[in-house]
């Protein structure tokens, strides 16, 4: 059995931005399947979704500040979840990095600096806590500075770094490497210096044992110009150290078969009962209910990186045919006004909720025929995996995770029982209308179509496998 403290920023049920959120509520749950001794840290957001009330464990000092360590449990099991307490940097409502207009919170650095300080002294046992990790698994660039600060110790825990999306760096002005108090010895180019600039992620990049990220395809990607922001020279020199593994899925949150969100339950031997839940999705979005039309989704934060701007550009051709679209999100403002004002003109087949609704994304799931998803990159994506196990048919953009997990419908994949959705290479309105137009001749076969849908759910995509990868890199550390 390891001892592994779990380092992120959120996790879900607790809270929840993005990706990042789903698997760290599931693959510490995984772990502890596979009989492993998992700790989960967190910042205590004011906005937390606890199952009980935290119950106080312990104090750290750190710059003659006293900060209260919590402990409560996640909701859906009992993984004991420490909460780093300092109302100061934590105790505002909301996203747990913007305020309300969307900015980042002026002080992040120090707020994550010193989440990444307590870390730290609860993974060398000094907060009294009475145990000690084998192993810190620290996730993304709110935990970068983990392993930079425990490269510095004796008798330390062993470190593995995931990086979810290079995209987001965590980069702040070199200044900030002297308020919060940068030891010497990490402030240079091959440490935490980046440009002239503080870099939290170079922390978890240069100083961890071991590196994953969250696909084997995207671990390629990120080493080249074209993904790797700039540290494509450093991922490649730690390439050894560098794995690339699937995420999993919450096969028991998203399940068809059990799904509370969805108006009717069904799995792949009464796939035709998917039927209710399109009509259930037409109505509440105000339609026209024919479950001969096909009905796109797509959830998903409204930004470049996720190619909306092709959907957009798609938009004026892709709506003059018989289909109808929820779109689920939010993000840029200009993104979000641009599809506000295709929605007023097209009430009639396109759908747009700004926001994120937890059960909606279960009922488009479930409701629709196929799912957009036509990312610029990807790391590794869940939309594709959950859509797959809904019987909804992906079409994807050849990146990432995407990549991956998604098996083009070509006649021999078709064939051998391996298609499982429509991928394209390219990356202009051209590329994705081309790929609806061949997914829109696949949905007209109904037999073929029923071969897609059912391809798609009998593919695991639960945690186990991934789970055991990750076990089996702590073993190696």
């Amino acid at each position: 059995m390891k001892k592994i403290l779990f380092v992120t920023s959120e996790a879900y049920p607790l809270i929840k931005t993005g990706g990042l959120a789903d698997v760290s509520g599931s693959l510490p749950k995984a772990l502890v399947g596979l009989s492993q001794d998992v700790r989960l840290i967190i910042p205590n957001y004011q906005s937390l979704n606890l199952a009980e009330k935290p119950t106080f464990i312990g104090t750290v000092r750190v710059d003659n500040h006293p900060v209260h360590i919590l402990e409560s449990y996640m909701p859906d099991c009992k993984i004991p979840v420490w909460l780093v307490d300092y109302p100061a940097y934590f105790g505002h409502p909301g996203n747990p990095y913007t305020d309300a207009k969307g900015q980042p919170w002026p002080n992040n650095s120090q707020r994550f600096a010193l989440f990444c300080r307590i870390a730290v002294e609860v993974a060398m046992n000094r907060a009294s806590l009475n145990w000690q990790p084998d192993i810190v698994h620290c996730n993304d660039w709110q935990s970068g500075l983990v392993p930079a600060y425990l490269s510095l110790e004796k008798k330390r825990p062993k470190t593995l770094f995931t990086l979810h999306n290079l995209a987001y760096q965590g980069l702040f002005p070199a200044a900030e490497a002297i308020s919060l108090n940068i030891p010497g010895k990490l402030w240079n180019a091959e440490g935490l210096e980046f440009y002239n600039k503080l870099s939290f992620m170079k922390g978890g990049l240069v100083y961890a044992d071991h590196i994953t990220t969250v696909s084997p395809t995207y671990a390629l990607e990120i080493q080249t110009p074209e993904f790797g922001y700039g540290l494509e020279g450093l991922l490649a020199v730690r390439e050894k150290n560098l794995t690339g593994i699937i995420n999993g899925i919450d096969t028991e949150q998203w399940n068809p078969a059990t799904d509370r969100h969805i108006k009717q339950t069904y799995d792949e031997p009464t796939l035709e009962r998917k039927a209710v839940n399109k009509c259930a999705l037409q109505t509440r979005m105000g339609w026209p209910v024919d479950d001969k039309r096909p009905l796109f989704g797509l959830i998903s934060r409204l930004v470049t990186q996720k190619g909306i701007s092709l959907v957009l550009d798609s938009l004026p051709e892709l709506l003059k045919m018989p289909v109808q679209l929820v779109v689920l999100g939010s993000g840029e403002p200009v993104i979000e006004q641009r599809l506000r004002e295709v929605a007023d003109r097209y009430r009639e087949k396109f759908a747009l909720v700004i926001g994120y609704d937890e059960p909606l994304a279960h009922q488009i799931e479930a409701g629709a025929d196929l799912f957009l998803m036509p990312s610029l990159f990807e790391p590794c994506g869940l939309n594709q995996m959950y859509s797959q196990r809904y019987g909804t048919v992906p079409i994807v953009r050849k990146t990432g995770g995407l990549a991956d997990t998604v098996v083009d419908s070509l006649p021999h994949s078709i064939a051998d029982k391996t298609a499982t959705g429509i991928v394209f290479k390219g990356t202009s309105a051209g590329s994705l209308l081309e790929a609806v137009k061949r997914a829109l001749l696949l949905y007209n076969d109904a037999n073929v179509w029923r071969k897609l849908q059912t391809h798609g759910m009998r593919k695991d995509f639960s945690w186990r496998h991934s789970a055991e990868l990750y076990l089996g890199l702590y073993d190696t550390l």
